[in-house]
């Protein structure tokens, strides 16, 4: 048996879930609304104040819609309760970010700033003080993920000096330059 998907959902008091006919389920909380269409095959009921995931056979293709389908729900709980953050860094001689509006510009060595926009209004940016560090904030745990990963991909950090943009705590292996640099004449 799935060890995710036997896991029981648990609904916080402020969120109302709504399961319709065709597995499409809706979770509305404090922070705003989500919707997601799951596999007419998994059943979805909602018992004492949790939403438990059951499948109807043990193959391969109903296990994995079975943890699947119940971690999807656990990130829509989660994110209409208390959102998701993705923090990202900017390193680099001159790379900062700003916020104008609900915007992200970014300045990362092009000629011009490379602005962002949010895809929709659940999405939000905090950028600190000094311009090097900013937080991308939303309900849905992939769109926040998706929008860190096309930022990272304006500026990816590069290998020699590490300059680019990069999340927090990301590893960036750092090359050594040519071998005949230092001394040669």
């Amino acid at each position: 048996m799935s060890r995710v998907g036997k896991m029981p959902v648990a609904v916080p008091p402020k969120v109302t879930i709504t399961i319709e006919k065709d597995n499409a389920v809706t979770v509305t909380g404090p922070k705003g609304s989500l919707s997601h269409r799951f596999s007419p095959e998994i059943r979805i009921e909602q018992q004492d104040g949790q939403l438990i995931v059951t499948r109807p056979t043990d193959t391969r293709h109903h296990k994995a819609m079975h943890g699947m389908t119940r971690a999807l729900l656990n990130n829509m709980v989660t994110g209409v309760t208390s959102g998701f953050n993705r923090r990202m860094d900017v390193v680099g001689t001159g790379y900062r970010a700003e916020k104008r509006g609900n915007n992200l510009f970014l300045q990362v060595g092009y000629s011009h700033p490379v602005e962002v926009q949010p895809p929709n209004n659940t999405i939000s940016f905090e950028v600190d003080k000094d311009g090097k560090f900013f937080t991308i904030s939303g309900i849905d745990k992939s769109e926040v993920g998706e929008l860190a990963a096309v930022i990272r991909k304006i500026r990816p950090p590069e290998p020699y000096q590490g300059k680019g943009i990069r999340y927090s705590g990301e590893y960036v292996r750092i090359k050594a330059g040519k071998a005949g640099k230092a001394g040669k004449k």
